[in-house]
């Protein structure tokens, strides 16, 4: 009861012998990777009766006890006991089973009862209800071993990825008031298979599953990170999707965010009456700018709570990779503080040096025992050797989102094409670093919303001319070094910025401009996919070369990729002005056959299609020893095939 002073129980030795000592231990150390089989809620049977076992970490708690609809949220009736050197409580109550609805009760040194959900709960009640749901994850049939035996052998590093960023809750919308509207995860599955396999996309990333109260924090604002958020289903629905998407050749990558969590009352904030999850001195433990708490990576269990929440994903769900969101607020300890704001390290530096050595921790385990899962690096500085083996200095992700290139190539593409000659560096500068990391080109929702404005309204000219600059745009994106990711509705041309409130106009995909639109990014994705010059060597310059990078006048690039096998070779050619080059003659490295494959007037050649070939003249140009006459359009785009 709020207000009631309780006295501390004594700690418990044994317990019901689920929690071992091994377990207490290995928490402690902040190496049980499978913690989240012991702490939560789950469904067992003790003393030969069924129930449930409850147990949750609250070091400086006074007591705890359960509630729920089975007690009538009474806060004196079922108390947890605490175990051994632990700051673990735990209780088994029989008769209760999956379905039930519940909390902690937490009373504080203070004597103040806290109503707090369960930080490990796999499953949540539907918002804006904020009680935890004992539920049973463990009966799921899978039917993706080929998928799951393949991935453990690819190096997704040498493999094709083009990801399509997806927020289920706008992607589609039902013409209903019931649940907002929202498609479940087995609806989605459905659809979103047969439009990823269509358009030619490798991945599905979705934005924020893990459970949040509020929709418009898009999933970055969590407070259940072991429950797929309940707004579209339950944790059984959400592995039909993974399993589905598996089945039909789809990855499947969650963003993942262990930077911040929110201060709400049933959150992690404060959680037993204390600092617990974040760091106690505000200074390192609260972001100004988002209102939110900052992990403590110093603290073996919050590190642990952590590190077995990613491989839970990825384990329990069969997720390909987690997206780390915020990677730079983790590294630096004066992100986005004044100062005063911050304290040093103990070098005197900015360095966070529990996150350095907390994402070295995450990575190398994951390396291990991920079964091939990637792990993802959104991080928006100049920080070193973020992909690079921690042994050697690094963090150790298996891949880094470009933004320096995602900031270049739009403020050149919202320019006038007039201007863009002025302004050239800015689609080659990407190629002085490419290969000091392993890139991910993005084009991520962060980029088409807070009036920033859509894709395609983002670019110069009057309608026809920023559907042609869009074209432009993604061919040289999809010819650059790195992994590609296109957020939902910039492959058909989205007018309006992206609202989570509501679904995609996919009328527009119906309209001439649009749908042509979309027809050429498919055009494109097949090509990516088909041929392994855009993604052997996509951190090799034996994998890229420039023919010309300089033609800043008529603000047209030129270069081609190139196989590991020397063949099916690869030719771009893109002008990024409205002016026509009828003369044009492009330089090539080799004599023979160069096979056009898609243009930005005809899209791709396919379906028994044969695109026009154009024989290697023995006339120097770019440099090269053989060159071809190519007459280019107002922004016209070509990319050919040459062994």
């Amino acid at each position: 009861m709020a207000g009631k002073k309780t006295t501390k129980p004594a700690e418990k030795q044994a317990g019901t012998g689920i929690i071992t000592e091994l377990d207490r231990y290995l928490f402690g150390q902040g190496t049980h990777y499978e913690i989240y089989e012991k702490l939560g809620a789950h469904p067992a049977t003790v003393d030969g009766k069924k129930g449930v076992h409850f147990a949750v970490w609250a070091p400086h708690a006074a007591s705890v006890s359960v509630v729920g609809d089975f007690n009538r949220w009474d806060p004196e009736a079922t108390p947890m006991e605490l175990l051994e050197t632990s700051g673990i409580y735990e209780v088994f109550v029989p008769g209760l089973g999956t379905g039930e609805l519940y909390k902690f009760a937490i009373t504080t040194g203070a004597g103040k009862v806290l109503y707090k959900s369960d930080p490990y709960a796999r499953s949540a009640e539907f918002r804006p209800g904020t009680a935890s749901v004992v539920a049973d994850i463990s009966g799921f049939q899978w039917g993706d071993d080929a998928w799951m035996k393949k991935r453990e052998t690819v190096n997704p590093r040498q493999a094709a990825m083009s990801i399509y960023e997806v927020h289920i809750g706008s992607w589609r919308k039902k013409n209903t008031e019931e649940r907002a509207g929202y498609y479940t995860y087995r609806e989605a599955a459905q659809e979103l298979a047969e439009y990823v396999n269509d358009m030619g996309y490798t991945h599905v990333e979705l934005m924020g599953i893990a459970e949040h109260p509020f929709d418009g924090s898009w999933g970055y604002q969590v407070t259940g990170y072991y429950a797929p958020t309940s707004r579209y289903g339950t944790p059984e629905e959400f592995m039909y999707f993974v399993n589905h998407l598996h089945k039909k050749g789809i990855g499947v990558i969650l963003d993942w965010v262990p930077a911040h969590f929110p201060k709400d009352a049933h959150g992690l904030a404060d959680f037993d009456g204390q600092p617990l999850y974040e760091y106690a001195d505000s200074r390192k433990g609260e972001h100004p700018d988002w209102g939110t708490k900052v992990f403590d990576y110093e603290k073996h269990e919050v590190s642990n709570f952590l590190i077995a929440n990613a491989l839970y994903w990825v384990k329990e769900f069969h997720v390909d990779g987690l997206r780390v969101d915020a990677v730079a607020s983790m590294l630096y300890l004066d992100y986005g503080r004044k100062d005063g704001q911050w304290v040093a390290n103990k070098y005197g530096s900015n360095q966070n040096l529990e996150a350095i050595e907390f994402f070295r921790h995450l990575n190398s385990i994951m390396e291990k025992r991920g079964r091939g899962a990637m792990v993802i690096a959104e991080e928006s500085t100049a920080w070193p050797q973020v992909t690079h083996d921690p042994a050697e200095g690094g963090l150790g992700f298996t891949f880094k989102w470009n933004m320096g290139w995602m900031h270049d190539f739009l403020e050149y593409m919202k320019l006038d094409p007039y201007f863009r000659k002025y302004n050239h560096n800015k689609m080659t500068f990407g190629l002085t670093y490419f290969n000091s990391e392993n890139f991910i080109l993005v084009l991520s929702h962060d980029e088409v919303v807070h009036l920033k404005c859509s894709m395609i309204n983002k670019m110069p000219g009057y309608p026809a001319d920023k559907f042609a600059n869009l074209k432009v745009g993604y061919t040289y994106m999809m010819g650059h070094p790195g992994k590609k990711l296109i957020f939902m509705g910039q492959d058909f041309g989205q007018l309006h910025e992206w609202d989570e409130k509501v679904g995609l106009d996919w009328y527009l995909a119906e309209e001439d401009a649009h749908k042509d639109l979309q027809n050429y990014v498919r055009g494109l994705l097949h090509i990516y996919r088909k041929y392994p010059a855009l993604w052997e060597s996509d951190d090799d310059w034996d994998g890229f070369h420039w023919i010309n990078a300089n033609d800043s006048d008529r603000s047209i690039f030129s270069f081609y990729r190139t196989a590991q096998s020397k063949k099916q070779n690869l030719l771009f050619v893109c002008n990024f002005t409205p002016m026509a080059r009828e003369d044009f003659r492009v330089g090539v490295p080799k004599k023979g056959s160069y096979t056009l494959l898609l243009d930005s007037g005809h899209g791709l050649y396919g379906n028994g299609e044969k695109g026009p070939m154009y024989k290697a003249e023995k006339t120097e140009c770019d440099g090269q020893p053989y060159s071809i006459p190519l007459p280019l359009p107002a922004y016209g785009t070509a990319v050919l095939r040459f062994m």
